[in-house]
């Protein structure tokens, strides 16, 4: 029997392919090769893209391959391709987009040596990988939807797309519409529209002059698939899941659930946001119901709702509510923008049982977070000053420097040591009430903007630990881009050496050893 969700996708898709047909949108090709594009009065249409490669290669060992190769430094640890394509269209009053994107790698020996630790450590049996590249190629329609005009003040977007709301870059207080594929890398640069993981929606956005505001909203109607839902880490064993799981397969021993009580990706959910501007500053307020981002055990041992098909677990990323503000404004006396978000999230889902696996000297408590599912209240703020930094004397740049600097905390509300909570499954570190980090970055400009040298910092400052990210991106001519950089980290001593430990690794500690050197090459079309 067809399932409910499978149904409604099925029909979501007929819909917007009669739609699509039925405006006569056709391909368009260019003699050049180069961005096609063709107009009449009420039609147009352009397709544009890119071809995009990347290299990146071990700055480090990795502690888990010592048995199979104690030289993984200066190992290939990625050769990836990517081709995208964007078509635009329009139909008199709609505007259609569809963007689509395919991804293959090249199993490099490091690759390969994960692979084969798979095997040696038992986790490639009944797991759902045959190939570790497996974890990494993808074929993926990422964008599909319809926009029309309702009168001057309402549009409404039908589709696969995404909704951008919030203010932060490297993590996320407010932009919690969709979750991340965080796969295939972690963090090297790259663009949050190509990561995102985009939703089918029906989103509109209401303007009102009279206010000096917009009123967006969207609907999720409920018919995306379940890897569309929450974030996508690299737990099948990896070059970016952490230290020490890199070489373990965790999909042997776990199932990520889509239809769990709490967490079925086939409810309906939606959000609403108003944006304007009042005493020189411009602002928001947003209230939304969505998936947790990051997902938790639902734990053979202690089930939350409903018993896991997993062997160990299942993966489940419960609904929670979220409650969030933005402002920022211009700052005469420190000729800078000042920003400000805050959410409020609502019955943000944690992990209980702090220790090492079935640790024998805590009675009822099997560690690592398999001990159960607790929910609790939670604030995350962000403080950001973005100035324009006059370095032409100094470093001879040809115009002032973007920089930034963000100030990102987690608050646990009512957190009580006794609920027992810890900071990611298959971790036995105890979470902590406040979790703070400092980021900062700059991006130097020469030669028109076409030679453009950056540094990226962050700190944790709650456990220590943190990165760098020093950095270069060349614009070679109008189709050819480059860029090289260098993601460094360091894990204030606090990072697990042992699988299913209660060792104090925090967020940093998740990165040690897993420095990296990456290139990237594109042509854009």
């Amino acid at each position: 029997m067809r399932s409910k969700g499978a149904t409604k996708r099925k029909a979501a898709s007929i819909a917007v392919v009669a739609a699509l047909a039925g405006a006569g949108w056709g391909p368009a090709r260019g003699a050049n090769g180069e961005s096609s594009s063709w107009a009449a009065d009420d039609f147009s249409f352009n397709l544009s893209g890119y071809a995009r490669g990347w290299v990146s290669v071990n700055l480090q060992n990795q502690p888990e391959l010592d048995a199979i190769d104690k030289d993984s430094k200066g190992k290939l640890s990625m050769v990836r391709g990517s081709l995208l394509l964007d078509a635009d269209a329009k139909t008199g009053p709609v505007k259609w987009k569809a963007i689509g994107r395919a991804d293959r790698e090249h199993k490099t020996s490091y690759l390969n040596d994960l692979e084969r630790l798979r095997t040696t450590n038992g986790t490639a049996v009944g797991g759902h990988s045959s190939s570790i590249t497996d974890n990494y190629n993808n074929n993926e329609l990422r964008e599909f939807w319809a926009e029309m005009p309702f009168g001057e003040r309402v549009t409404v977007k039908v589709g696969k797309q995404q909704l951008v709301w919030g203010e932060s870059d490297f993590f996320h207080a407010m932009d919690l519409v969709h979750g991340y594929d965080l796969s295939w890398h972690l963090f090297f640069e790259g663009e949050n529209e190509e990561w995102r993981k985009p939703l089918t929606l029906i989103s509109t956005k209401i303007r009102i002059p009279e206010a000096d505001g917009m009123l967006a909203a969207y609907v999720r109607p409920g018919v995306d698939r379940c890897e569309d839902i929450g974030n996508t880490y690299d737990i099948r064993g990896g070059r970016w899941f952490f230290q020490p799981y890199r070489g373990f397969d965790l999909s042997a021993v776990t199932d990520k659930d889509c239809d769990h009580p709490d967490g079925d990706r086939d409810d309906v959910t939606g959000g609403v946001r108003w944006s304007g501007e009042a005493f020189g500053l411009s602002y928001s307020l947003a209230y939304l119901t969505s998936f947790s981002a990051d997902p938790v055990a639902n734990s053979a041992f202690k089930p939350y709702k409903k018993a896991p098909s997993g062997a160990v677990f299942d993966l489940i990323h419960p609904k929670i509510d979220v409650l969030g503000a933005t402002v920022s404004g211009y700052s005469a006396a420190l000729d800078a923008v000042l920003s400000a978000e805050m959410a409020y999230t609502k019955d943000q889902p944690f992990n209980v049982g702090t220790g090492a696996f079935l640790a024998p000297n805590v009675p009822g408590n099997v560690g690592i977070g398999l001990g159960g599912v607790k929910k609790k209240n939670t604030l995350t703020t962000m403080l950001r000053i973005d100035k324009d930094l006059d370095l032409q004397g100094l470093f001879g740049t040809s115009r002032p420097s973007f920089s930034s600097i963000q100030l990102f905390n987690t608050q646990v509300l009512g957190f009580d040591r006794d609920d027992d909570l810890v900071r990611l499954f298959a971790y036995g570190t105890e979470l902590t009430e406040h979790n703070t980090i400092l980021t900062a970055f700059t991006t130097l400009n020469y030669a028109n903007d076409t030679i453009n040298p950056g540094f990226a910092i962050g700190v944790d400052l709650t456990h220590g630990g943190g990165f760098a990210i020093p950095s270069l991106s060349l614009t070679l001519s109008d189709q050819w881009l480059a860029r090289i950089e260098a993601d460094i980290f360091w894990g204030g001593n606090k990072s697990n050496k042992t699988q299913f430990s209660d060792e104090a690794s925090q967020i940093f500690g998740y990165f040690d050893n897993a420095s990296q050197l990456v290139f990237r090459l594109t042509r854009q079309f």
